[in-house]
């Protein structure tokens, strides 16, 4: 080929080239394995043919496995410096990514710390891959998806493939490998001599966990139906409190709303199992609430808190701030222009409402609906606390592989119903919305102004949501009087003895924090800072593509993205202890793995949160920006984004708080050197020191309430109307 290439060949080979030399300075720079004392201290410039030498350094050095990766580079220089025609170009990057990844992957793979996999590798060892090998695979894998788009995949744009490249390349390595490690015990043979199929089936439909008798009155439901069932009820419950907050909010002048807000997010700042206690102290067998009516009015003393209704109770407190957080952005982004051509046409504000807005929130409603039925199957704290004899498939799991006597193909079987359960309410989610369009912010100025709400819903909404907001408002009253009293419940003297155990500060030559709390705090909101922005980016990154870009296996990389948020936080733990304690990813005992897990576990939630606000935000906004000459990125950054504030809100609110109040995945990944409040407050019930565990929680609610206000005031909130309209009489 001579003269000049087209702009698509010279483009694709800048790109690749790029690439190219952002892996080789990782290879050949950046220290390969794992080093003492993190990456970010760098030390390991120091030691630059000990701790911190490169993958070539150590290849010269005799492990000479780690050159395998080089021949991916080496075929990404033929193509990048070659005179090829564009098409044979891109093959050769497609072919450099995939050799490359493939080679890098099986070194891992097959050489451990304590020897191969293979007699022929003879006695070759080695530890964790480190930044160098991370670095070295993202060259590769972005040459890889550099090709892809050059063959016309995509669009050929090749940001949208490498998005894509990347969120399948983070969800395979940090889900579907560690779950790997305990989904294939689902097929270990009870005798424990092999793997097998021969009793996947009887096991995975034993009557135990399908059973339905409690329907015939002749005993107990399995924990698969009452999962369900919990689910059901949760999710319709929350939606339809989430959805009378968030039009009190945006469709009526009530005067409270700031007070309002903080009550609809304090539930999901808080640990669950203080929820769970507090209800216990108000309506347990003992309870204020409980003796107080047995001795005003003689009713007799009960249990009923110890079963289905209790903990359906404790999942709406815990859940309700999940479905606002979606639904409020939903309701914002309902066109006023469309309400007012509604009431032009002589329609009342209820036919505008119910036939107009309420149809275009049907996304927002769906999201709303899966996520609380999610989070009630993978719900771990309420059931341990209020389940009694009520079995669901979370404690059943953890049971499973903490109990007596540990069953791993037992907790792997269960983990798969819970995953058919969640496809379940995917596909039919799916299948209710349809292919319609709900698209109501186009690149039009909207000078509308949205309808009231009628008297009758007024009502109905007040009705539901102010009570319910007086009811949140009297239970962390009383967790706050709990951190004040020697023994809520039973000694209700004044103290401050709590507080001054957890968080007590010395000043002696010096300010030192002696409290007992400190350090698991300061490690708590370091971890959670760094992990709410990934888990927002990542999670929304994965939505854009979802709403906006059309690629082959769609559907089910859409599911896989709610794999992790389906499996209880106790499976994913335990999964990431087996899979990331040896070779080639060790990470137990490090910040980086917390990290990790918060990044996967709460992503789903920037993922419907982002697929409810983009399915409102036209297409036709993409087209006019890309038609004046911006690419994907510039599009996405300068005009989707800035429509996305609820929605952003929304993932690093719930990521951030997640992060702090995660407790099931939290107990199996602390070390002495990472401890998590979650973990320092479990500990502390266990030892019966309630007053520091209220104390703590405490101070946790009015930390992460700060930090949601701020997050609010600085991302703001979307505006689509001229100015709100005062409320009809």
């Amino acid at each position: 080929m001579t003269g000049q290439a087209p702009f698509g060949t010279f483009h694709m080979t800048r790109t690749a080239g790029l690439w190219l030399l952002i892996g080789l300075a990782g290879y050949a720079l950046l220290p390969w394995y794992m080093v003492a004392g993190g990456f970010w201290s760098l030390r390991w410039i120091m030691a630059p043919l000990g701790d911190g030498a490169s993958g070539l350094t150590h290849s010269l050095q005799g492990k000479v496995w780690l050159a395998l990766p080089l021949t991916g580079f080496a075929i990404a220089a033929v193509a990048v410096l070659g005179r090829a025609s564009q098409l044979t170009t891109a093959r050769l990057l497609v072919l450099a990514g995939t050799v490359g990844l493939a080679l890098l992957v099986a070194q891992g793979l097959l050489v451990l710390r304590d020897g191969p996999r293979l007699a022929l590798l003879g006695t070759a060892s080695q530890t964790g891959m480190g930044a160098g090998a991370a670095v070295t695979a993202t060259g590769l894998l972005f040459l890889l998806t550099t090709g892809i788009s050059s063959l016309g995949r995509g669009r050929g744009d090749a940001f949208v493939t490498g998005l894509v490249g990347l969120v399948v390349a983070l969800v395979a390595v940090f889900v579907f490998y560690p779950m790997a490690f305990v989904l294939v015990r689902a097929f270990e043979l009870r005798d424990g001599a092999g793997f097998g199929i021969s009793q996947f089936l009887p096991r995975f439909f034993d009557p135990n966990v399908w059973g339905m008798a409690c329907f015939r009155g002749t005993g107990y439901c399995g924990p698969a139906i009452n999962s369900v069932a919990l689910g059901v009820m949760t999710g319709a419950g929350t939606t339809a409190l989430g959805l009378a907050f968030a039009l009190i909010f945006t469709r009526t002048q009530f005067r409270a709303k700031r007070l309002l807000r903080v009550l609809t997010i304090l539930p999901i700042i808080t640990p669950p199992f203080v929820i769970g206690l507090a209800l216990i102290l108000l309506f347990g067998r003992s309870g204020t609430f409980t003796t107080f009516f047995a001795d005003a009015f003689g009713w007799e003393k009960t249990r009923w808190l110890y079963g289905f209704w209790g903990v359906w109770l404790a999942q709406m407190l815990s859940f309700t701030p999940i479905a606002f957080l979606v639904l409020i952005g939903v309701v914002e982004g309902v066109s006023p222009s469309m309400e007012e051509a509604s009431q032009t046409l002589d329609a009342d504000r209820w036919q505008t409402f119910r036939f107009v807005s309420l149809p275009l929130m049907r996304p927002g409603l769906a999201n709303a609906f899966l996520l609380g039925f999610i989070e009630s199957l993978a719900d771990f704290g309420n059931p341990l606390v209020l389940g009694g004899n009520f079995n669901v498939l979370s404690t059943e799991i953890y049971f499973a592989i903490v109990g007596t006597i540990a069953d791993p193909a037992k907790a792997a079987i269960l983990s798969l119903v819970l995953l058919s359960l969640t496809l379940s309410a995917f596909v039919i989610q799916r299948r209710w919305l349809g292919k319609k369009n709900y698209a109501t912010v186009t690149g039009k100025a909207d000078s509308g102004r949205n309808a009231a709400l009628n008297p009758a819903l007024r009502a109905v909404c007040y009705g539901v949501a102010l009570p319910w907001a007086a009811f949140t408002m009297i239970v962390y009253a009383l967790i706050v009087f709990g951190s004040f009293v020697k023994l809520w419940g039973v000694n209700h003297t004044f103290t401050l003895e709590h507080y001054k155990r957890a968080f007590a500060i010395t000043i002696r030559n010096g300010v030192h924090f002696t409290g007992a709390a400190w350090d698991s705090y300061v490690t708590t909101l370091t971890i959670a800072a760094i992990a709410a922005p990934l888990t927002a980016a990542v999670g929304l990154a994965t939505a854009y593509l979802l709403v906006r870009q059309t690629f082959t296996g769609k559907a089910v990389f859409e599911f896989s993205t709610m794999l992790s948020f389906a499996i209880p936080g106790t499976v994913i733990g335990v999964a990431y202890v087996m899979a990331f304690n040896f070779p080639p990813i060790e990470l137990t005992a490090t910040a980086t793995i917390l990290i990790i897990a918060f990044v996967f576990r709460n992503m789903p939630v920037g993922v419907r949160g982002g697929i409810a606000a983009l399915s409102q935000l036209d297409k036709s906004l993409d087209e006019a920006s890309i038609m004046l000459g911006a690419n994907s990125f510039t599009t996405l950054r300068r005009v989707i984004l800035p429509l996305m504030g609820p929605a952003i809100l929304a993932a690093l609110t719930y990521s951030f708080v997640r992060a702090i109040t995660s407790v099931s995945a939290v107990i199996f990944l602390v070390s002495a050197r990472h401890n998590m409040a979650t973990s320092f407050i479990v500990g502390r019930v266990e030892n019966g020191e309630f007053g520091i565990a209220i104390a703590y929680a405490t101070v946790l609610i009015v930390t992460m309430l700060a930090a949601i206000l701020a997050l609010q005031a600085l991302i703001g909130r979307r505006t689509l109307r001229r100015a709100d309209r005062v409320e009809a009489p």
